[in-house]
């Protein structure tokens, strides 16, 4: 996300934060940049001059200049003043309390991924014990309703529809359906259109006093940049927003509706979307956004998503069987799994120190989909015993996952020397140590790691990490 605002900023970084001393000078080459690169990266004019202004103004103090390590100082002003930017500190939807009805209102124009954003919304409010319907009031774009339904059965969540034409009428029934069958969050997808116009309006009014909701939610395209603000602004003129969600967040996106929103609006951003999948739907923490824009990677969100997806009981068996060395492709073909149910690789490679803001196909993941392939086209009994498989049983697998026949060589020899240096790490602590130095983080608060992902790095554990340790280390990195 970001890629091209977290690539300079991350170069602004490593250059100033090399700096044993700071002088005026630098302070402001450093802060045309920044300038520069916000207005690249489309933030709004007003949010870029409060933004530099309150920078060079807090740099230049003396508590700065005197310090011990200037360089570092001024990072952390720096991100500290991109996490006010962002909002300061997460914001969570305010819901009532079990026993009685919360309505959240999702508004927006069309295109901009209201019906996607609401099931992804319904699937985490599900996830976190609440008893979600979803309601269908979006009877103008072709196959919204139909779109619905399909969304909400993939996530096991009821939608409620009627056939008529009337959403004030459908939004209205769909309260007392679940007052009556003990729903206690509704989530009301409306219509939106191509641009803002007075009909639209006036029907979401109407809902709105109909439904007295709790949240009133806009749904914005991350891609639209500061364009996202005015139309923020408009929906809050006359409907009172409390929130926002931005969707496509992982595209190229310039970055300046999460940056601008906050600032000109006054309301929070409270999700993103970072992909297509259910999964792919984040609470927004300004600190973490800040720390990834800057390159410092978000290794608290990393542990928090390893922690959803991975079994902990999968992850204690793998760990016994790395310490007896007994890692076969049958878990090598688990590990790639695992990272695929976390999400893309760009967005891991986002989360961890130093890589935040590198290109993922620059890098050699594109072999993970090819080697997971070829897993797949083996025995049970060969991929638990990789020894057995000779020239006659390479040529099959590599014909039946679609590859050649050096393809299944290369992985063959690529387990084998993953197997090996996860053996020698297992009986290392010192080696361990020193991978995890190289991403930047404490062994410590982390503890040992082992291997089987790109890099050595065994996101099974990060299942059982101490969550206290590791915002202590995010505040260190920072």
């Amino acid at each position: 996300m970001l890629e091209k605002l977290t690539g300079t900023f991350s170069n602004i970084v490593k250059t100033i934060s090399g700096k044993s001393t700071i002088t005026e000078k630098n302070i402001e080459e450093t802060v045309e940049q920044i300038k520069m690169a916000l207005l690249e990266a489309d933030v709004n004019l007003r949010v870029v001059r409060r933004f530099v202004n309150s920078t060079i103004e807090e740099a230049k103090g003396e508590k700065v200049l005197k310090s011990v390590n200037p360089g570092q100082q001024f990072v952390k002003i720096i991100h500290d003043k991109m996490v006010t930017m962002l909002g300061d500190s997460k914001q969570d939807l305010h819901l009532k309390g079990p026993d009685t009805q919360s309505v959240i209102l999702m508004l927006g124009l069309q295109g901009a991924g209201k019906t996607t954003a609401a099931h992804k919304l319904a699937a985490k409010l599900l996830k976190e014990g609440r008893k979600p319907l979803l309601v269908a009031c979006d009877l103008v774009r072709p196959a919204a309703v139909e779109q619905l339904c399909q969304l909400g059965e993939k996530i096991g969540v009821p939608v409620y529809k009627e056939d008529g034409k009337d959403a004030v009428k459908t939004a209205k029934n769909a309260i007392a359906h679940a007052k009556k069958n003990q729903f206690d969050t509704i989530i009301i997808d409306t219509a939106g259109r191509l641009q803002i116009d007075e009909e639209m309006m006036a029907e979401l009014v109407k809902i709105k006093k109909a439904t007295d909701p709790v949240e009133v939610l806009l749904v914005a395209d991350a891609m639209t940049g500061q364009n996202a603000v005015d139309i923020a602004q408009s929906f809050d003129e006359q409907l009172g927003l409390t929130g926002v969600i931005l969707t496509k967040f992982d595209s190229d996106a310039r970055g300046g509706a999460a940056l601008s929103l906050k600032s000109i609006t006054g309301k929070p951003i409270l999700y993103i979307g970072t992909g297509e999948k259910t999964e792919d739907f984040e609470q927004f923490h300004p600190d973490r956004i800040a720390s990834r824009i800057l390159g410092m990677g978000d290794i608290v969100s990393l542990v928090e998503k390893a922690q959803e997806t991975v079994d902990e009981e999968a992850a204690l068996k793998m760990a016994k069987k790395l310490q007896r060395n007994e890692f076969t492709l049958q878990d090598y073909l688990e590990q790639f799994q695992q990272v695929k149910k976390m999400g893309n690789i760009q967005s891991i490679m986002d989360m961890i120190p130093g890589m935040s803001g590198m290109d993922a196909s620059q890098m050699d993941f594109s072999s993970l989909k090819k080697n997971e392939a070829i897993i797949q086209s083996m025995t049970y009994k060969e991929r638990l015993n990789h020894l057995i498989i000779g020239p006659s049983r390479r040529k099959r697998i590599a014909k039946g996952s679609g590859t050649s026949v050096a393809d299944v060589n290369k992985l063959l020899k690529q387990f084998e020397k993953t197997k090996l240096m996860m053996k020698k790490m297992s009986r290392n602590k010192g080696m361990q140590g020193k991978m995890m130095s190289q991403l930047g983080i404490d062994p410590s608060a982390l503890g040992g790691m082992g291997g089987g992902l790109p890099g050595g790095m065994d996101l099974s554990s990060l299942k059982g990490m101490d969550m206290k340790k590791l915002q202590e280390m995010a505040r260190r990195f920072r």
